[in-house]
């Protein structure tokens, strides 16, 4: 038995699905848009694979559509910049994500750059760096505000609080330390390999682990009384889910806890359809004009495949 409370993502993010249902059905019955999410996906990854479900379970809650592009292991940086170009001509299509990894062959920088500015609903695009520094990014990495929004949700205050991060990717956890100081909390980044981790995790009020390495986190690199998010997901070897985190001894010390699955990665799928409808939302006025002037939606031309929801990861 765990002495922390496991904190409900997938609760959370059904609450914001549902307030997503709404916008959607407004935006069908004022405009005849329905938001639509379109997903490349290169390879066969089977973490990916997780992700992608995900997606789609949550798009078909909230009345999105969902378009899945699946692409050759061995597609060059050209092939697939051509591919993004189509999407991003496609006025039907109002969010595009590429998902990661990539194969090592792709320029994975130029393939981001390709996605436009408007339809950058994982907020990927290194233009967005600046902006995030002031506060004022069109589309913030999805995992940033759906952190933020779980911690929320439980009452959690940042200011004045030490958050310690332990992952340190240039496209989502360097900004969210920059988001969390702007919370008003003391912020220390760390990597999976940082010299003597322990030293730094210890003395955390808040601890967030995205390092991808199952159960990094043991319950003696943890302060008694902590928070500790995991936004980990790791496949062991018998199939099941781990995060980064040792999820029952990490409990008998937290005070609250994220759980893999069901803790961060059903919010940030849920802020990755909240950006695709705000897109959506957005672009509204555009199509009206463009069909006023007699031009209907432009048609991508890329082979496409849609699924059927299974429960949310």
């Amino acid at each position: 038995m765990t002495a922390a409370k496991v904190i409900d993502g997938r609760a959370a993010a059904a609450r914001l699905r549902a307030k997503l249902a709404d916008r959607v059905r407004t935006l069908l019955a004022l405009h005849g848009i329905r938001p639509t999410l379109a997903v490349i996906r290169v390879g066969d990854d089977p973490n990916s694979a997780i992700y992608l479900r995900s997606m789609k379970n949550a798009c078909a809650a909230a009345g999105l559509e969902f378009v899945s592009v699946g692409l050759p292991a061995d597609v060059t940086t050209a092939a697939l910049v051509k591919v993004v170009e189509r999407l991003n001509a496609d006025l039907a299509v109002h969010g595009i994500l590429v998902q990661l990894p990539l194969p090592r062959n792709v320029e994975l920088r130029r393939v981001l750059q390709s996605i436009a500015v408007a339809k950058d609903v994982e907020g990927v695009r290194l233009y967005d760096v600046g902006a995030l520094v002031v506060g004022d990014m069109v589309f913030p990495p999805c995992a940033l505000p759906g952190v933020l929004k779980l911690l929320e949700s439980e009452g959690v205050s940042l200011e004045g609080e030490h958050v310690v991060v332990v992952g340190a990717s240039n496209t989502v956890w360097q900004p969210l330390g920059l988001r969390l100081l702007q919370r008003g909390a003391t912020v220390t980044v760390c990597q999976a390999n940082t010299r003597d981790l322990t030293r730094y995790t210890i003395i955390a009020d808040i601890l967030i682990v995205a390092a991808g390495r199952p159960r990094l986190i043991v319950p003696s690199m943890v302060r008694t009384g902590a928070v500790v998010v995991d936004v980990g997901m790791n496949r062991l070897p018998d199939g099941s889910l781990t995060g980064d985190v040792e999820f029952e001894g990490v409990s008998a010390k937290a005070t609250r806890i994220t759980p893999v699955p069901g803790g961060v990665g059903p919010m940030i799928v849920a802020m990755l359809l909240e950006n695709t409808v705000a897109a959506a939302e957005q672009a509204s006025s555009a199509v009206e004009s463009s069909a006023e002037r007699g031009a209907g939606p432009v048609s991508s031309s890329v082979p496409t495949t849609t699924g059927t929801a299974t429960p949310l990861e």
